[in-house]
């Protein structure tokens, strides 16, 4: 007698088709999740809180950048300098977030140059250029502001693309606007990134340098650490338990030669 064969519909739902389906179940919801978040994170990087979100991005992928760090450094360089901290140009890309932040405080006049393109700006940057708080300029030619024209300058993210060429003549442009001193924040050597977004947005990779360099550079120009303004600085960032993550310079201004 021979044996009927069996039916295939039950063997799938023993074990094959609809069991392998059941297993990838769970698996197909931990993408979708996951997709679920990403486009959440884009949403929020294009919305009208540009600003933060940006920032928030920034730190998901892991990309750390100097003009986030002069957004944490605002306190402890308001206390370490005092009333003399009073108008103020940053200099350096997404300055937007950085004058945003300065008119946060008490006593501060800001502005901004952002060397870069800002076209993907949110509607709160573009406001800003709007009333002249912002400015796009490239940074290897003069400044379009008149000598002294700032108390300080704060720079991030801007003079590690430019060559010692550029430097030259863009640190004492800076030197000339500025009144009481210079504060530079640019990355340590071991956060080189030598991305190709970098190369098509700025031109060049970033080239971070150490701060023997910096010191051996400044001491060929017109500008000088200020010892002072720098103690106080640590001393304030020890008192707040605040440790940079970038390098930061303290300069000031020489009789120009």
């Amino acid at each position: 007698m021979s044996r009927r064969p069996g039916n295939p519909a039950r063997r799938y739902a023993d074990g094959g088709l609809y069991s392998s389906k059941s297993r990838s179940s769970p698996l197909l919801s931990v993408g979708l999740i996951v997709l679920g978040g990403v486009l959440v994170i884009l949403y929020l990087s294009r919305g009208s809180g540009g600003i933060r979100s940006k920032e928030a991005l920034s730190q998901v992928e892991g990309d750390f950048s100097c003009t986030s760090e002069v957004q944490r450094a605002i306190p402890v360089l308001k206390e370490a300098y005092g009333d003399r901290m009073r108008k103020i140009l940053h200099v350096g890309p997404d300055t937007c977030s950085v004058v945003f932040k300065l008119l946060d405080e008490k006593e501060i006049e800001a502005w901004g140059v952002d060397p870069y393109d800002i076209e993907d700006a949110d509607n709160h940057c573009k406001a800003l250029v709007q009333r002249g708080f912002v400015r796009v300029a490239d940074i290897k030619f003069p400044l379009p502001y008149k000598p002294n024209s700032f108390s300080h300058i704060i720079v991030s993210d801007a003079l590690d693309y430019l060559s010692p060429k550029y430097l030259n003549k863009t640190l004492p442009d800076f030197a000339r606007v500025s009144s009481d001193g210079i504060i530079i924040f640019t990355g340590y050597p071991r956060q080189q990134k030598n991305k190709v977004a970098d190369v098509s947005k700025f031109g060049r990779a970033a080239k971070l340098r150490s701060s023997t360099w910096w010191e051996r550079f400044f001491g060929q120009t017109s500008l000088v650490e200020n010892q002072h303004a720098a103690k106080k600085f640590e001393e304030v960032a020890t008192k707040n338990s605040y440790t940079p993550k970038c390098q930061i310079f303290h300069l000031t201004i020489s009789r120009l030669k």
